[in-house]
């Protein structure tokens, strides 16, 4: 038995009580974590472990097959195997970027709508962020396009929901085939699904917001020439 992800069903819990499972040089493994691990472009959450009157401030966390490891900040007191904790989330990082992730699976899905343009590679820092695009050239009017399309979609406040599906159901799925079917492990055969509603749908393993309204106004801050074709879309969340 690995470490219970509980963020993968609950994005909005951010304090639960578990219990240390292991701990040394390569950090503290529980038996239930919310602590979002990193990965597809987001970073790791960050917070605290609360245990006997202590506090170990959680820089950062990785993932392996099994586990999740949290990587305490240097020289905080590690709690021991067996000990019993309270984990609690920096909400305001992790609420930044579960908007941040989200404005970029709707950019993606008004770019992909409206040009039928696939997303090269993407990453993230709460309230900004960069998708870039396979674009030899650069529409007249497409920032502004882009721009004021995803925050009619934002104000249209579409649901944004996670759920997991077979993989051969996944992979029916245009959008899902085309952007992720080189990208999810064989031997993978459920699927994590995000579905902004009526506008996009892709293979995902991050945390999001519940709607599109939640998401707040999104600003397209620049386009950048990559070579070889491909232009990044750097984009800011106003707090």
């Amino acid at each position: 038995m690995g470490t219970l992800r509980l963020e993968l069903d609950d994005a909005t819990l951010r304090e639960w009580d578990a219990t240390v499972v292991a701990s040394g040089p390569d950090g503290i493994v529980l038996d239930r974590s919310a602590f979002y691990p990193g990965g597809g472009g987001q970073p790791p959450d960050a917070g605290v472990l609360l245990w006997g009157g202590v506090q170990t401030r959680v820089a950062g966390a990785r993932k392996t097959a099994d586990d999740v490891y949290l990587i305490p900040v240097d020289d905080e007191p590690v709690p021991p195997p067996g000990t019993s904790v309270r984990g609690a989330l920096d909400d305001e990082r992790r609420s930044a970027l579960m908007r941040t992730h989200s404005s970029l699976h709707l950019l993606n899905g008004v770019v992909y709508r409206d040009f039928d343009l696939l997303v090269t590679s993407a990453g993230m820092e709460p309230l900004d962020a960069r998708m870039d695009f396979d674009l030899p050239t650069v529409p007249e009017g497409f920032r502004e396009h882009v721009e004021a399309t995803c925050n009619a979609e934002i104000a249209a406040d579409r649901q944004i929901v996670v759920r997991s599906m077979p993989r051969d159901d996944a992979f029916a799925i245009e959008q899902v085939a085309r952007a992720a079917r080189d990208l999810v492990p064989a031997e993978i055969q459920q699927v994590r699904i995000v579905d902004i509603v009526g506008l996009d749908v892709e293979a995902d393993g991050g945390t999001h917001v519940a709607s599109t309204k939640q998401i707040g106004r999104l600003e397209i801050v620049k386009i950048e020439n990559k070579g070889k074709g491909f232009r990044r879309l750097r984009l800011r969340l106003p707090e």
